[in-house]
């Protein structure tokens, strides 16, 4: 389970988070929503412990992420491409991140064959370094490089951005699968509603650093974020 408590992070005289408490039991599919700005990275840069917290805490299955590095073995992201080392293949990096992760080549082989359509033969084989890859296949290096190693938190920034149409929807099936599996804990950050919907049984709303909605999904659910973003829903947590 994931653990929020009295978290905040302000620069200067900015508060850009303020969260007094959230719970993300273990097991959830969990999506994070809101406009540019709302504090969506911010949050996922300190559950990573990328940044410090000006306020408060945040436990990662009984570590506390700020003081221990213990979450780190069960813990994997892909926030943006400077999570890749641009100089390495796909190749390369799968197998150093498997390194890390204690998993043998044979096992990373073993992954990587499960996501050969998503690949679209446009990453392996290929002889192209990271850096030279398009927005989008890096974007495909790094989620399939944050699931080696069988992790029991998943949290992907923005996983559907620079995707094609046809990827998008595999994406969506291979994050439903990963959730499905017991006690896997998949934090989402979408600008796209209907995706996170489709792909989180919880969605919250943040707004300026505040969480304005709490939403056990539903068939409801797009229509109900469609009209706190257009202005036409009020401003109250919905649980």
């Amino acid at each position: 389970m994931i653990k929020i408590n009295q978290l905040s992070k302000t620069y200067g005289k900015q508060t850009v988070l303020n969260i007094e408490a959230l719970e993300i039991p273990k097991g959830q599919s969990f999506g994070l929503v809101g406009n540019n700005g709302a504090g969506k990275t911010t949050l996922f840069s300190l559950l990573l412990d990328l940044i410090q917290p000006t306020t408060g805490h945040i436990d990662n299955n009984g570590v506390r992420v700020d003081e221990s590095e213990a979450w780190k073995p069960f813990t994997s992201a892909f926030i943006d491409e400077t999570f890749l080392i641009g100089y390495l293949t796909p190749e390369e990096y799968f197998y150093f991140i498997g390194e890390l992760r204690e998993c043998n080549r044979a096992d990373v082989n073993a992954l990587l064959a499960q996501f050969q359509d998503f690949f679209h033969g446009e990453i392996l084989g290929q002889r192209k370094y990271l850096r030279d890859l398009s927005k989008g296949n890096q974007k495909k290096v790094g989620i399939v490089a944050s699931f080696i190693g069988n992790p029991e938190v998943v949290i992907l920034d923005e996983p559907f951005a620079n995707l094609d149409p046809t990827t998008q929807i595999r994406l969506k099936s291979i994050i439903k699968e990963l959730a499905a599996r017991e006690g896997v804990t998949v934090l989402v950050s979408s600008h796209d509603l209907m995706h996170v919907t489709e792909v989180c049984e919880r969605i919250v709303v943040l707004n300026k650093g505040v969480i304005v909605k709490d939403i056990k999904t539903s068939a409801a659910t797009l229509k109900e974020l469609e009209a706190f973003f257009s202005g036409t829903d009020t401003v109250e947590v919905s649980q």
